[in-house]
């Protein structure tokens, strides 16, 4: 990159903009000039689009018909930093500059200027009366935890006329204020005191502290069992990062479930964070965008495009939950925010934090081999303890045709009901039935649009596809032989689960936790904040119920089918599995009362079902490195998917093959190439998935050798190419 910062009024300049371009383009350096990283507004054919001054023009072009830079935005010039890990992680992804810049640049109006604005809040009064317009508006502004919103967002969001909105401001129920359109966050406290830590918990939170005194990049992996208090720990690792001046940023995967993190944040700094997620209102994404550039913004708690903000001085990072597959953005850019985040903060001279009770087998591999550091929290935090845990041999139970939950596990939760004590059920199928079949003529009923069977949502009355999101009405008659009264639901999904309990305990109190089943992130939290109270007995869960909910009533886990994970031939499915099933068992026994995981499964001694029962983590671990390393698998190997997809599965194979049949660059670095072959869901919303997978030893130069190969195949309209470097899913 040029090491000039300023450009001269007319001087050319090179810009990058957000526009699906394959180059830079040169423009004229406005009146005042411009300096390096500048985000700027420039003409583009009839249009105004967003750019960045990225260097000095080419020049080769002629001067005269170059147009000048329309404008320079108010914002803080792209850092060094950032560009270089724009570039570098667009190499490694294998991604146009242009789509990386929108990930840089997610925030609306960036280009308009500082400026007053009504925003309206949550008042304290209730209006006179109450309409379904009226209760709308009021449940989005409690949905957002007070967040602000512009007149129109607020209309939007609710669904309503801004005039019911002003309605309500009349009636004294929503606030309208007038207020600057980007202003500073509160400042945190780094002297308030956390929560007593543990000798364990503070030798650990000292090792994290002291990575900031030696100064520049480290990442350590976190790793302690569940109910730990790994999130004390790493807050003192943000507040050492504060206190000395720097941005932290802490990643989760279920953004949307965060109440609970934001509240410990708000205790332990006196002040909440900046969040960034889907949830934000477009009015705080922008002043989040611009307050973080500016230094403004001290705390920021984010998903995964949280890592693509315009930190001024980014000093941690800490991904918690680091193994969860929500990381891994598998559409767009395709990239996992783990990974990037290493990369981000050695660019950055920032520190990372690994958190999780079970690491993935990269982060674990990373550890073990001395690029990590390794922190390890033995011990559940105050008085809970680590739940005992054993199979039950589904094989020796006698369970009726049509249920799935064995003698012994009802003999277990009669008993908690008795002591008053709650059960989680753990099954991880949505809706009621993974399978609807007719009995007439053995017709499975499939998405129009996908090859995937649609899902009975028993609740909603509807099939839904999972994979497109597809619904219709639940038929009568079968859609083949129109047959009726023949349609059955095989197998069970959480609701089915809820149907049977109701007929096994009749009166029990139950809740249902399942993504699809709840309108609002409000309503969510709600239902997880009744269960913490103790008022069920029963819930009735997906893996929902993993991310780290405190219900310091439940003692026993129940996992209906153990074995669910371990079919097809996943290469994580073993991890997975392990990291699963560790993560639910660990949700008994949070309190005083111990705790009970008991494990439905066929296979009681499938090594991993062994590995999850004894705990033997390390030796799990072992076992897995070992057999990766052998077949030369991720991460002792390299993987690369190539996904073709057209509406007609004739050109998407067509083109597969051809790019099969000239594997030249890959075998010049010793890379296998397999496919093409149709992907395991062959198409999704109507488009035809054909996928080819590279395989390469460790330390060879697979993206250059991948961008070559994947350069031979021939545009065509209809035809699109995605790459995906170190795949972890292969759907």
């Amino acid at each position: 990159m040029d090491d000039r910062s300023h450009f001269a009024a007319g001087e050319l300049v090179s810009v990058l903009t957000a526009q699906p371009l394959d180059r830079f383009l040169d423009y004229k350096a406005p009146e005042g000039g411009v300096f390096l990283g500048a985000y700027v507004q420039v003409p583009l054919g009839p249009r105004q689009v967003l750019g960045v001054v990225w260097g000095p023009g080419k020049g080769d072009f002629d001067y005269n018909k170059v147009r000048p830079v329309t404008k320079v935005l108010d914002a803080a010039p792209m850092r060094d930093e950032m560009r270089e890990f724009l570039v570098r992680a667009g190499d490694y992804t294998l991604t146009p500059m242009s789509a990386m810049l929108r990930l840089a640049t997610r925030a609306p109006g960036l280009s308009n200027p500082p400026s007053m604005q009504k925003v309206y809040r949550l008042g304290g009064v209730e209006p006179d009366r109450m309409t379904d317009a009226r209760t709308r508006v009021l449940d989005v502004l409690r949905d957002y935890g007070g967040l602000s919103f512009t007149l129109k967002e607020l209309a939007e969001m609710a669904g309503v006329s801004t005039g019911v909105v002003k309605g309500l401001v009349t009636q004294g129920a929503v606030r309208e204020e007038e207020t600057p359109r980007d202003l500073p966050y509160p400042r945190m406290d780094t002297a308030r005191h956390g929560k007593p830590l543990t000798d364990d918990q503070a030798a650990a939170a000292a090792r994290l502290s002291d990575g900031f005194a030696k100064g520049g990049y480290g990442t350590t992996l976190l790793r302690g069992v569940t109910g730990s208090g790994k999130t004390e720990v790493y807050l003192e690792a943000v507040a050492a990062c504060l206190a000395a001046g720097r941005q932290a940023l802490v990643m989760l995967p279920e953004i949307a479930l965060s109440e609970q993190f934001l509240v410990r944040v708000e205790q332990r700094f006196g002040a909440k964070p900046v969040e960034w997620h889907s949830g934000v209102t477009m009015t705080e994404r922008r002043r989040a965008w611009k307050m973080i550039g500016q230094g403004e913004a001290e705390l920021v708690v984010g998903a995964r495009s949280a890592l693509f903000l315009p930190y001024r001085d980014l000093g941690l990072i800490v991904v918690d939950e680091e193994h969860d597959t929500s990381y891994k953005q598998d559409d767009g850019v395709i990239y996992n925010a783990r990974d990037m985040a290493v990369l981000r903060a050695s660019l950055a001279g920032a520190r990372v934090v690994l958190a999780s009770a079970t690491p993935s087998l990269e982060t674990w591999a990373n550890a073990d081999a001395g690029k990590y550091d390794r922190l390890d929290l033995t011990s559940r935090f105050g008085e809970s303890v680590l739940p005992d845990m054993r199979s039950i041999d589904m094989r020796a139970q006698k369970v009726d045709p049509g249920r799935w939950i064995s003698p012994a596990l009802v003999t277990a939760v009669m008993q908690r009901m008795e002591r008053g004590e709650q059960s989680l059920l753990f099954l991880n199928r949505r809706g009621y039935a993974p399978v609807t079949l007719c009995r007439a003529c053995g017709e499975q009923i499939a998405c129009d649009h996908c090859d995937a069977r649609m899902v009975e949502h028993r609740f909603l009355k509807r099939l839904v596809c999972h994979q497109c999101g597809e619904t219709k009405p639940m038929p009568t008659e079968c859609p083949s032989c129109h047959v009726e009264g023949k349609l059955a639901p095989i197998g069970p999904g959480v609701e089915r689960l809820a149907e049977e309990v109701a007929a096994v305990f009749p009166d029990a109190k139950t809740a249902v936790l399942s993504s699809d089943l709840f309108s609002s992130a409000r309503a969510l939290k709600e239902a997880i904040a009744q269960i913490a109270d103790g008022d069920v007995d029963i819930v009735i869960g997906t893996q929902l119920v993993a991310k780290g909910h405190n219900f310091p009533r439940l003692t026993l886990v129940g996992v209906i089918d153990a074995d669910l994970g371990l079919q097809g031939s996943d290469l994580r499915a073993a991890e997975r599995t392990f990291q699963l099933m560790r993560q639910v068992a660990g949700r008994a026994g949070r309190a005083e009362a111990p705790g009970e995981a008991l494990l439905q499964s066929h296979q009681p001694d499938h090594p991993v079902i062994r590995a999850i029962l004894t705990g033997d983590e390390e030796d799990f671990w072992r076992a897995e490195a070992d057999a990766r390393r052998a077949a030369g698998m991720p991460p002792y190997g390299r993987l690369a998917a190539v996904i073709l997809s057209a509406p007609e599965a004739q050109l998407a194979f067509g083109a597969g093959q051809d790019l099969a049949r000239r594997p030249g660059p890959l075998t010049a670095i010793g890379a296998q190439v397999f496919g093409p072959a149709p992907a395991p869901i062959a198409r999704i919303r109507g488009r035809h998935r054909v996928r080819l997978l590279v395989k390469a030893d460790k330390g060879v130069a697979l993206q250059a050798a991948m961008a070559q190969w994947v350069g031979q195949l021939r545009p065509h309209k209809d035809l699109r190419v995605a790459l995906d470097i170190d795949p972890q899913s292969f759907f």
